[in-house]
């Protein structure tokens, strides 16, 4: 056999069985912009179609303006009393918020202590489960009774309504650890304090932050309905006002400013857990 046509032949053979570098970069690019498409476009495109269908609701079925408005009188009512929306919004983002902090803070605190202590968690669990059943509306005039009319119970709301996914979730995650993983770290004679922060903790973070894009949007709800019990700013009591008056524009607009806040703070820990959870490969879509 002649070696110098294999030679000549090899160059030809090896480029035919490896795809060429442009290859991957263009598959790399359509699937940047299957992601693209999937996370902007659509939501984009499902937000369209539901203002579409409210306008078209009210047109065909001719609703008066004082029970629902026009997609266009609410955006009319956003620009012309910004002002107002926008200083009764930072009451309620900044009672949203340090719920936030403070429910999900306590809820790791508690979950920590549950799995290094199940005596605790069989005792407790089930206390925190029936206080989680008693209705929010139920709990905030309570609270409101205890505590007063200042930001103390819309905080402590907002903490509430966070607390029990973030506890369940964190439990979860820091138990459902592989267990070869455990038996390796005992092995090498790893603390307590270090299976906790190299390995219990790095397992449970996709667990909290599916519990924390949850409470990112229960917070707000929290603050609003502690608004609702006594207060006499934020978007909770803006919208009573704009009820009891029948000004159904108002009305919408501040509950589009709280499902905008709702969403910046659902947008903010998504962030935050792209920024933090880097090993995970990126969901095939």
């Amino acid at each position: 056999m002649d070696t110098r046509s294999l030679d000549s032949a090899a160059p030809g053979a090896f480029a035919a069985a490896s795809p060429p570098a442009d290859a991957e970069y263009a598959a790399w690019a359509a699937a940047r912009r299957k992601r693209l498409w999937r996370r902007r476009v659509l939501p984009a495109t499902g937000i369209v179609g539901l203002v579409l269908l409210w306008w078209a609701v009210i047109a065909v079925f001719g609703i008066k303006p004082f029970i629902a408005p026009t997609p266009w009188a609410v955006i009319e009512t956003l620009y012309a009393k910004r002002a107002v929306l926008l200083d009764n919004l930072l009451p309620t983002a900044f009672e949203a918020a340090g719920g936030f902090v403070l429910g999900n803070l306590a809820a790791i605190l508690v979950a920590t202590v549950f799995v290094h202590n199940r005596t605790l968690q069989d005792i407790f669990f089930p206390v925190v489960l029936m206080f989680n059943a008693v209705p929010l509306v139920a709990k905030a005039p309570v609270l409101v009774l205890i505590m007063g009319n200042g930001v103390e119970p819309k905080i402590t709301i907002a903490a509430l309504v966070c607390f029990f996914p973030t506890l369940v979730n964190m439990v979860r995650g820091l138990e459902s650890v592989n267990p070869q993983a455990m038996e390796l770290m005992r092995v090498l004679s790893a603390s307590k304090t270090e299976i906790f922060f190299r390995l219990r903790l790095l397992n449970a973070l996709p667990y909290l932050f599916s519990a924390l894009r949850i409470a990112a949007s229960m917070c707000v709800i929290g603050a609003v309905v502690g608004e609702w019990v006594g207060s006499t700013v934020g978007i909770g009591a803006m919208i009573l006002q704009a009820t009891f008056n029948f000004d159904s524009p108002l009305l919408y607009a501040a509950i589009v400013m709280s499902a905008s806040l709702s969403g910046l703070f659902f947008l903010l820990v998504t962030l935050a857990e792209r920024w933090v959870i880097r090993w995970q490969p990126e969901a095939a879509h």
